[in-house]
């Protein structure tokens, strides 16, 4: 090192602060990064394919095999460290980052096929990690792959009028479903005690930053691998990628053990004072006289001095850092090595969590809700589910399609007399922009109900419609530095844009966000998303229009598909408008919001996933008479079709057909964490549930127009003949 920076690493070991790192260990390689030239476009790619790791601690062993495919000359050690020399001679550097990351471990397995979690390891610093993983999807690593799954929540409906508690989640309040309905279809999955247990996260950058777990961490890693791949100026340098540094830096340990110590021992560490704004020096330095290990007998370091890149917020899945500060770190780094040049950053082939999806007889359905599942479309702004449902009618049914004025989506077919409606809602719960400030940070307002918890400190999606494209403007939701309660207040999201550039990428108020998605198998049966509610009602009615042939219709069948049912049935409130008094019988195919999950009591809404779809006889917007409850059950058993009858909270669209005279009967499926991102359902309930609407609509009876009143009263009407 040139002397006056030597000077000045003593002088900050002495004071043991934190300094900017243009005034210590690596001024001319920040200097360099800071002249002009041209753009380095890879460093967020490369940084991307860092974060995606998966390396709990004593586990590290698939990252490392990743990082020796990408960048040869990697040597391993009986712990598992990866360790690269470059140069000999004096001083001996060794230049080391953390490659394990915080992970949850299974610590049981229950009889009904849950997974129980323990943390033995140290956890982010902040109050909310735990929490940011309630309602999530996780990926459980096994020795034979990833296995995905969710982390269950209380259904929101299932809690209306009562109390379920305002403390931000424990490690007691996590649950994780992986679609197993007993230990044993855990254990033919692969599962064992003490897998480790992650957050299943995307790929994610936004403006022009990159955001994921321990994302500091990563770019620490991803600069040291840039630096070993140039040889020291002078002296030698020994580039150490340290495995279970959650326990004291052991694997570094063991490493300058073998080593017989070091000259300088430089760490590429995650800060200890996290910026959650702008401000703060890009890289920053600490010297220290002591090593982050117990010390070693006859093992001497001379100087230990800790290099970490801003990020803002630290210690949370949206853990952020940006492309600029990141190329300065990797300067930082390099010339603390020895070396005089910015080394590229080299991205590594991290391949996905992939499950297999069965082709079996639940595949063409599992397929079409995926479809529908995977669109994004807040309540209000249905446009894009609405052109996914039309293009998946039969060819029947997209013949006769009309969209009214509020945007319902409305097919009919038969003859004019016992209309029956059936209706199915477009709409997922979300986001709107109510405020932009100046630094880009918009203030938002939901759209449904749902808890907050669920979004904060998660992706965001802005969705912009401009003409007939659609683009998705990526951020963040804002997590909080501190919280004494679960939910939080008014949340806001950011997308690294100042409110100018946010403008021109067409955000305003009015915008909707969301948080992305994206559906997924689970087990043998069970599938999950977000908007299972009402996606899965919307498939259901799909498939049993296929079987339906209009020509032998003997009354009108209507299906609906409604606009913005969650934020009060406006869409079914203008079509039972239109149809008046001309409709008979309404059927809302809606979730049944279940309590078959271990946070809730099966005081009532007890209906079992697997078991079928559910008459949700009585729910707090409408009660179906037992007359019409006992013709859907007789038809279904006739059928052969399980059924279930119930009782849950929330309203559905066809109370609003009810004022007009229609009978509402509303059929839907179990769901476990409604309004979730974690919403699970059983894919043979969504079979049932199609095989009922079908022969709900070739149902024939009496006219109620034209059968003798007498005879009605006097003898009480048979459920009809399937």
């Amino acid at each position: 090192m040139p002397s006056a920076v030597a000077r000045l690493v003593r002088q900050a070991a002495r004071r043991g602060r934190w300094c900017a790192a243009a005034l210590a260990v690596c001024a001319p390689a920040v200097a360099r990064a800071q002249e002009p030239s041209a753009p380095d476009t890879t460093t967020l790619p490369a940084l991307e394919s860092w974060i995606a790791l998966d390396a709990a601690p004593g586990r590290e062993q698939g990252a490392a095999a990743i990082i020796e495919r990408a960048i040869p000359g990697w040597q391993r050690d009986a712990l598992g460290d990866l360790v690269m020399r470059r140069g000999s001679g004096s001083p001996r550097r060794v230049v080391a980052c953390a490659l394990d990351e915080p992970a949850f471990v299974v610590s049981d397995v229950t009889p009904d096929g849950y997974l129980r979690l323990h943390d033995p390891v140290r956890l982010p610093n902040n109050p909310l990690w735990t929490q940011f993983h309630e309602g999530q999807r996780i990926v459980v690593h096994t020795r034979t792959g990833g296995v995905p799954g969710v982390i269950g929540v209380r259904s929101v409906h299932l809690w209306r009028g009562r109390t379920a508690g305002n403390a931000p989640a424990s490690i007691e309040n996590l649950w994780v479903d992986i679609g197993a309905r007993s230990r044993a279809d855990a254990q033919a999955m692969g599962i064992e005690m003490l897998d480790p247990v992650t957050r299943d996260w995307p790929r994610w950058t936004y403006g022009d930053f990159v955001a994921g777990p321990a994302a500091a961490d990563r770019a620490g890693c991803a600069a040291v691998a840039a630096a070993a791949s140039a040889a020291p100026e002078h002296g030698e340098t020994d580039y150490v990628m340290s495995v279970q540094n959650t326990f004291r830096w052991a694997g570094l340990s063991a490493v300058v053990a073998s080593l017989g110590g070091a000259d300088t021992l430089i760490l590429a560490a995650a800060p200890a004072s996290p910026a959650t704004g702008p401000g703060g020096a890009p890289v920053s330095a600490r010297a220290e006289t002591r090593t982050p290990f117990a010390a070693l007998p006859g093992v001497q370091v001379g100087v230990t001095i800790e290099l970490a890149v801003r990020a803002r917020y630290a210690n949370t899945l949206v853990e952020s850092v940006q492309e600029g500060d990141a190329q300065q770190y990797v300067a930082a780094i390099a010339r603390a090595a020895g070396i005089a040049s910015r080394p590229p950053l080299v991205a590594l082939d991290v391949p996905p969590v992939h499950t297999l999806e069965p082709r079996d007889s639940l595949a063409d359905a599992a397929a079409l809700l995926r479809r529908l599942a995977d669109i994004y479309g807040v309540s209000g702004n249905e446009d894009q589910v609405r052109d996914a449902v039309r293009a998946a009618l039969p060819e029947w049914a997209a013949a006769n399609a009309q969209v009214d004025t509020a945007g319902d989506l409305i097919v009919a077919a038969g003859p004019d007399r016992d209309t029956t409606v059936f209706v199915a809602h477009m709409d997922e719960v979300g986001f709107a922009v109510t405020r932009i400030a100046a630094d880009g940070t918009v203030t938002l307002a939901r759209r449904g109900g749902f808890l907050g918890s669920l979004w904060e400190g998660q992706t965001a999606l802005a969705h912009v419609d401009s003409g007939e494209s659609h683009i998705a403007v990526r951020g963040i939701f804002v997590p909080r530095d501190s919280a004494r309660t679960a939910q939080p207040g008014d949340l806001t999201a950011w997308f690294g844009l100042d409110s100018t550039a946010l403008a021109a990428r067409g955000v305003a108020v009015g915008t909707t966000v969301t948080s992305y998605k994206k559906a997924a198998r689970f087990g043998a049966l069970r599938f999950s998303a977000r908007s299972l509610d009402d996606r899965t009602g919307c498939t259901a009615q799909l498939l049993a229009m296929r079987g339906i042939n209009p020509a032998t219709l003997t009354h009108k069948v209507i299906f609906v598909f409604s606009v913005r049912e969650e934020t009060g049935l406006f869409g079914a409130a203008a079509v039972a408008a239109a149809f008046g008094t001309s409709v008979h019988r309404v059927h809302a195919i809606d979730t049944f919001v279940s309590s078959d999950a271990p946070l809730e009591s099966d005081r009532f809404a007890d209906a079992p996933l697997g078991a079928g779809a559910v008459v949700r006889a009585l729910d707090n917007s409408s009660a179906t008479p037992p007359a019409e409850v006992d013709r859907v059950v007789s038809m279904a058993r006739a059928a052969r079709i399980p059924i279930q009858v119930g009782t849950t909270n929330g309203g559905n669209d066809g109370s609003e057909f009810v004022r007009y005279g229609a009978v509402d009967v509303p059929i839907g499926w179990p769901l476990r964490y409604s309004h979730s991102p974690a919403e699970v359902i059983d894919l043979r309930d969504l079979v049932s549930l199609s095989r009922v609407i079908e022969r709900l609509a070739r149902a024939s009876e009496p006219s109620r127009r034209t059968a003798p009143a007498k005879a009605a009263a006097a003898t009480p009407a048979a459920p009809p003949k399937p």
